[in-house]
Parts: C-alpha cells; structure tokens; sequence
C-alpha cells in the first residue's frame, strides 16, 4: 500500500544506507553516555555524602553544563563529536567540583545555624570566589583551543568550545541555581521549633 501510494504521488522511497544507519547509531551511543556518566556521577557522590538529598543538589547544575554545551556546539557548528564528548566528560567534572564546594559549605553553615534559607546564601556568597576562579581559568585555558589556533587546532576545537560553554552555564548555575534548590530541599525537612519552658502544649 505504502509502495503504492508512494508511486501514485510521484515519490520514490529510499532506503538508508549502511553508512547513515551507523552515524544515527553513533549519536544515540553518545548521548546515552553523557547520560550515563551524569548517573554515575550522582551515585559516586551518594557514596561520599551518605545522602541522597545532598548528591541530588549536586547534580542539578549538571543540566546547564549539558545546555551550555549543546548551545555552544550549536552556535559554532560544531558536531557532536569524540573530542566534543571528552570536552562534555572534563566539564562536568570541573561542575560538579564546584557544586560540591557549594553544598558542603551549605551543610556545615546548615549544621550550624539551622537556617537552610540563611545557610544557603551564605555558602553562595562566601563560595563565589573559588567557584568563579577555578571555572575562570579552564575557560581561559581552554579558549585558545575552542579558538582552533595553531596547526591541526580544528581537530582539538569541539574539546575547547564544549569545556568552555558548559562551564559558563553551569557556573551560573552552581552559584545561582544550586543554592536555591538546597535551600527548598532543606526548608521542607526543617525540624518544627520546639516549644519554650513553661508554655502549654497543645491539646
């Protein structure tokens, strides 16, 4: 019927080939990577944190280094190639090292004041400097390769342009975003204030 149809209208199907078939398969290979590696990554962190909450927190800035990443192999067309997915695995490295310096901040502010809101800011303020530091100099040290320059310097160029806009993402969001996020996760599981001496309890 397909056939049939397909020559009534003047079409002539055609079948992929074999070539077309492995480049599909290949991309499909890849993004189930990145996805495997972010897993990978949060169960790691559940095994050093001994939590499932705080890994979770962690890894929510992992999101917008991958968006930064498509964004800036989009914007320069750059296909999403091997050196393209090492740029992705080293990203989401420096990410989630910078979140973790977050959150562990948090906690021990957390510990201390009891206040996920105030706790929470504190670890986005006092943490500002290492987090934009570190992120400032792998993206420096990585736009002379995301640039292309020198001889064969196309060939390392998706690795530079994917480390380079993952960490510009993913740093917003580690200091924006991350904070927000503990700060809701732990506001629900606040303890309830216990009441002062000498007052009634409830009935």
């Amino acid at each position: 019927m397909s056939e049939q149809r397909h020559a009534d209208l003047g079409i002539t199907p055609v079948e992929p080939e074999d070539g077309e078939t492995l480049i599909k398969r290949g991309q499909v290979m890849r993004r189930t990577r990145i996805l495997t590696i972010v897993v990978l990554i949060y169960l790691l962190i559940v095994v050093n944190f001994q939590s499932w909450s705080d890994p979770f927190v962690i890894v929510t800035a992992l999101p917008s280094a991958l968006a930064g990443i498509v964004w800036i192999l989009f914007a320069t067309g750059t296909t999403l190639s091997v050196p393209a997915l090492t740029g992705a695995i080293m990203c989401m490295g420096v990410a989630t090292a910078n979140s973790v310096l977050v959150v562990s901040f948090a906690r021990e502010r957390l510990d201390a004041l009891g206040d996920p809101i105030q706790a929470a800011l504190e670890a986005g303020f006092v943490r500002f400097r290492p987090v934009l530091m570190t992120a400032l100099a792998m993206i420096i040290g990585m736009a002379p390769m995301a640039l292309g320059l020198g001889e064969g310097g196309e060939q390392n160029a998706p690795l530079g342009r994917a480390v380079v806009g993952g960490l510009i993402f993913a740093t917003c969001a580690t200091l924006v975003f991350v904070p927000v996020v503990f700060s809701l996760l732990h506001g629900r599981r606040a303890p309830a204030p216990l009441p002062a001496l000498g007052e009634p309890h409830a009935a």
